[in-house]
């Protein structure tokens, strides 16, 4: 009995933590989808929201801070973007990485950067909230089409 009870006691303590880890999972890709709605959207007050003032970001152009993410929301126009294929990665309670592809449809300063790109960013808890500090993305190569 008590064997039984033992193994019913775990069992509910890892149901919990799982759901527990969904829900801060949802809550990151909540905050991840936010932070593009506001660079496609131009609000950088809402975008601030949610990526920290030090971010850094790596992108094949070049490297970029908060101030140059600015500057480079204003030369995108961004029509539309979907995430999928999401995947975080908890590194203690206090930072998770996150992976995924991003669907996104828009030109930047007149070019068009339409394509899927496969993206990442580091998340820490500042305060109580979630911020991003660092992303990436890369737009995902065309397949060559075969010759003849």
């Amino acid at each position: 009995m008590r064997r039984m009870i033992t193994s019913t006691v775990i069992a509910l303590l890892a149901t919990v933590a799982l759901s527990t880890a969904a829900t801060g999972d949802d809550a990151i890709m909540e905050k991840e989808k936010a932070a593009w709605q506001a660079f496609k959207d131009k609000k950088p007050d809402d975008f601030k929201k949610v990526v920290s003032a030090k971010m850094v970001a790596v992108y094949v152009e070049g490297m970029s801070d908060m101030q140059k993410e600015l500057a480079d929301m204003q030369k995108w126009d961004m029509k539309s973007f979907a995430i999928s294929d999401y995947k975080v990665t908890s590194d203690g309670s206090d930072t998770v990485v996150t992976t995924y592809k991003v669907k996104v449809e828009g030109t930047y300063d007149g070019t068009d950067q339409s394509g899927t790109y496969n993206a990442a960013s580091v998340w820490k808890k500042h305060k109580g909230e979630w911020q991003a500090i660092f992303h990436t993305n890369i737009k995902e190569a065309t397949a060559p089409t075969p010759a003849g």
